[in-house]
C-alpha cells in the first residue's frame, strides 16, 4: 500500500506536465519556420574610396653620400574611385602638403621646405591626378597620371599592386601600393653641393614608395521628413 502511495502523486505530476510539451514543440515550430533575414547585396559598380591616412604612407628614399636617407610626408588625402568589375575606369587624385615632410631631423625638414628643395611657401602642395589606367593582371595595374611637384607638372606612369578589398562595417576597404623612381631635377629641385673628392652630396633619383588603405561607405538613406503637426481647432464665436 505504501508503494501506491508513492506512484500515485508521480502519475498526477506527470499528467500535469505532458499536456505542456505538444504546445512547446508546437511553439519551437513556429520559431524555427521564420525566414532568416535576406543578407545585404555585394556593391556593384564603381565605388569612390577615400584614403584613411591613419593607415596609409607616402615615404621616398634619395641617396646621401654612400647610403639612403628616408622621408615621409605626414599630411596627404585623395580618392580613389574603382570597380572591381572594370578597373580600366578607375580614376585617382591625390594631394599632399609639403610642409608636412618629415626626416626625423628638423634642421634638415626646415631646409628642404625652404626655396633650397621645395619651397613650400611658393608652392605648398604636390598632387597627381590619373590619366588613365591599364590592367596588367587580377591584382596589377599600371596607372598614368599628371604629378605636379614644386610648380613643374610630368606625366608619369607607374606600377600599383591591388593588396585586396573586403567588406567592413557595412562598407569596402581596399589597398593598393606602389613604387617608383622620379628624377628631382625634371621638377626643378636642383641643389645640390660637389665634394672635394668628386661626386655630389645628393643623387638625382628620389625612389617613392606609397602604401595606402581607404575606405568606402554607402550612402545614408534618406532622413525620413516629421509629420506635420495637426491643426488646432478653431474656438467657437462668442456670442
Amino acid at each position: 500500500m505504501r508503494s501506491h502511495g508513492f506512484i500515485r502523486p508521480l502519475l498526477a505530476c506527470a499528467l500535469l506536465v505532458a499536456p505542456a510539451a505538444p504546445a512547446a514543440r508546437a511553439q519551437g515550430a513556429a520559431v524555427t519556420s521564420t525566414p532568416a533575414a535576406a543578407a545585404a547585396p555585394a556593391p556593384s559598380g564603381p565605388r569612390t574610396f577615400a584614403i584613411d591616412r591613419n593607415h596609409s604612407s607616402i615615404g621616398f628614399t634619395i641617396r646621401h653620400l654612400v647610403s639612403n636617407t628616408r622621408g615621409r610626408f605626414k599630411d596627404f588625402a585623395g580618392t580613389i574611385t574603382y570597380d572591381p568589375a572594370n578597373p580600366e575606369a578607375a580614376s585617382v587624385e591625390v594631394t599632399v602638403q609639403a610642409a608636412s615632410i618629415d626626416t626625423d631631423t628638423p634642421s634638415r625638414d626646415d631646409d628642404l621646405r625652404s626655396e633650397n628643395f621645395f619651397d613650400v611657401a611658393k608652392f605648398p602642395t604636390l598632387t597627381f591626378k590619373s590619366v588613365s589606367v591599364q590592367k596588367k593582371s587580377p591584382n596589377e595595374l599600371t596607372l598614368t597620371g599628371d604629378l605636379t611637384m614644386h610648380g613643374v607638372t610630368k606625366r608619369v606612369t607607374v606600377p600599383v599592386e591591388l593588396l585586396g578589398i573586403m567588406p567592413f562595417r557595412g562598407g569596402e576597404k581596399a589597398g593598393f601600393a606602389t613604387t617608383f623612381v622620379v628624377n628631382r631635377k625634371d621638377y626643378d629641385i636642383t641643389w645640390n653641393r660637389a665634394l672635394d673628392t668628386g661626386g655630389a652630396l645628393l643623387g638625382d633619383d628620389v625612389t617613392v614608395s606609397i602604401q595606402l588603405e581607404t575606405g568606402w561607405a554607402p550612402p545614408k538613406p534618406a532622413a525620413t521628413p516629421a509629420p506635420s503637426p495637426a491643426p488646432t481647432p478653431s474656438k467657437p464665436a462668442g456670442r
